[in-house]
């Protein structure tokens, strides 16, 4: 399994043709609850959201929601991250996500996560 983040979502509601391909050749992938979010609060108009969610579910994407445990991965992770390398909040809940699932992260922004040990990378590049 995979966790998808927010950027290649992004990439692909912008019509990038690699990104569709990316994600149409795995579907069953999740994303966090915060790249849901993330992806609504971007949203211009009740049209854009209704078809973020019907390619969530034509994936069959799971949303992970933040428990105890990825809240707690992620306050360790802003400790340990967000002075020296600026690890911001969403990408630590994000980390944290594919830490406790013991996933790898898709993403475009794989400078935001190297710094985070133990995580599995997959880098996407539109």
């Amino acid at each position: 399994m995979t966790l998808v983040d927010t950027d290649v979502l992004i990439w692909n509601l912008r019509g990038n043709e690699k990104a569709a391909a990316t994600l149409d050749a795995m579907p069953g992938f999740s994303i966090s609850a915060v790249s849901y979010m993330e992806l609504a609060q971007g949203m211009r108009d009740k049209r854009e959201l209704r078809v973020i969610r019907q390619a969530l579910a034509h994936w069959e994407t799971r949303i992970v929601q933040i428990d105890a445990a990825i809240s707690a991965r992620a306050c360790f992770l802003i400790e340990q991250h967000a002075l020296s390398h600026g690890l911001q909040l969403a990408d630590a809940l994000i980390a944290a996500t594919a830490l406790e699932l013991g996933v790898e992260i898709l993403t475009g922004n794989d400078k935001h996560y190297r710094v985070v040990e133990g995580l599995a990378l997959r880098t996407f590049r539109p």
